[in-house]
């Protein structure tokens, strides 16, 4: 199924004292850009994280915010220094008897002493943490893709409505193309019997200045590689995952072909079609941008 670039998912993992949420946004990109905000502790994961991204997005600017919450009593432990504790009392003894001060050492002023208590935080179980923050990526990418499905199946539904409006147009121009030679040739027979008079005219010149004229308005292939080009963008639709790309060169060579037939409309209607035309695949065009 088709996806637009845009989507949001959020999920949040708990197990135990640990707790993991994972939230994610995406917005039009031309390539697949993710940029990732988490804790320090879960850097290591960087690289595992992408792979699983690239499993549920192509293409768009992705933002992933990850936070992680430890409850546990054992994430940290506390550890005593009794040689660094040993030397401050030694040299505690030393300053009382160089300086003849009072040596009012407690076993309180002792502790605050730098590093003779130390919080350490203990190493935490790698492949647990994976497993939690795995799942939570995981959700919150299912999520993020029901959004873009949902986003993907209206703009379907719009671009097949402006597609139709395209063959509308096209259908117009198509219709009108055979009227403008024989309009052509009737006011060129009136006018040369208004030169010639009572003068008989040259039925093969006629025929050979209506000839150099149907040439150089003919839009038979334009609109032939048109109507292609529009049922090679439905079967793409209806294909639906990653056709964004495809879909707007599909649009480029639209784009061409309708600059083409406005070069060559010698129409006041087809002109008018025309620019219609160039208006309606600009429309489609600024669609195709959301498409994944």
């Amino acid at each position: 199924m088709m996806k637009s670039m845009t989507g949001f998912g959020r999920y949040e993992v708990s197990e135990g004292d640990r707790k993991i949420t994972v939230e994610m946004k995406s917005v039009n990109h031309r390539y697949l850009d993710v940029s990732m905000k988490m804790p320090k502790k879960l850097n290591f994961f960087d690289s595992a994280i992408r792979g699983v991204l690239k499993g549920y997005v192509q293409r768009g600017k992705v933002d992933v915010f990850i936070t992680y919450e430890d409850l546990s009593e054992s994430s940290g432990a506390l550890t005593y220094n009794p040689r660094l504790a040993a030397q401050y009392v030694e040299y505690f003894h030393q300053m009382e008897e160089q300086f003849g001060l009072k040596n009012d050492m407690q076993v309180s002023v002792l502790a605050r002493c730098p590093e003779v208590l130390v919080l350490e935080e203990q190493k935490e179980d790698e492949a647990e943490i994976w497993h939690l923050l795995e799942s939570a990526v995981r959700g919150a990418c299912e999520r993020f893709v029901e959004t873009r499905l949902r986003e993907g199946a209206s703009l379907k539904e719009d671009l097949m409505q402006k597609l139709q409006e395209i063959l509308g147009i096209v259908g117009f121009i198509e219709k009108r193309s055979p009227q403008i030679l024989t309009e052509y040739r009737q006011k060129l027979e009136a006018k040369v019997k208004e030169m010639l008079a009572d003068v008989q005219m040259d039925e093969s010149r006629i025929a050979a200045e209506v000839t150099l004229f149907a040439d150089k308005i003919c839009v038979d292939e334009e609109i032939v590689r048109l109507k292609s080009h529009v049922e090679a963008m439905k079967t793409a639709l209806e294909q639906g995952d990653s056709v964004g790309r495809k879909l707007d060169f599909i649009a480029q060579e639209m784009n061409r072909e309708a600059n083409t037939t406005l070069s060559k409309a010698n129409d006041l209607e087809v002109s008018n079609c025309a620019i219609d035309l160039k208006t309606a695949i600009e429309k489609v065009r600024e669609q195709i941008q959301n498409i994944e």
